[in-house]
């Protein structure tokens, strides 16, 4: 397990849990976290998993494939620099303590 801290758009922090291989969105909703409506459950339809990754959080992923990049076009809160979308950020150990900040909205 590893840790992930959330910052809620009223700057709150959540703080959660995740397994290794598991999505941050999975971990997200399995915490029942506010702010990741993960409408689509994962298949990268949706853009309502949108979070923004802090450093040096960010610099440990891979960058965001075409498809992620396209459905950042469409999130609710307009997308960053720092925006992914929580399904396609997969956990591994070097990501404990990764802290993402939610946006306002989802919708």
């Amino acid at each position: 397990m590893i840790t992930i801290n959330f910052i809620a758009a009223d700057a709150q922090p959540i703080r959660a849990t995740g397994k290794i291989g598991q999505s941050l969105m999975e971990a997200a909703v399995a915490a029942g976290v506010q702010g990741i409506a993960a409408d689509c459950g994962g298949l990268l339809t949706c853009a309502t998993c949108h979070v923004m990754v802090t450093q040096p959080f960010a610099a440990l992923l891979p960058a965001a494939d075409g498809e992620e990049r396209a459905m950042l076009d469409f999130t609710a809160t307009p997308a960053t620099p720092a925006s992914r979308l929580s399904c396609q950020i997969i956990l591994n150990a070097d990501l404990d303590g990764l802290t993402v900040e939610l946006p306002a909205s989802q919708y």
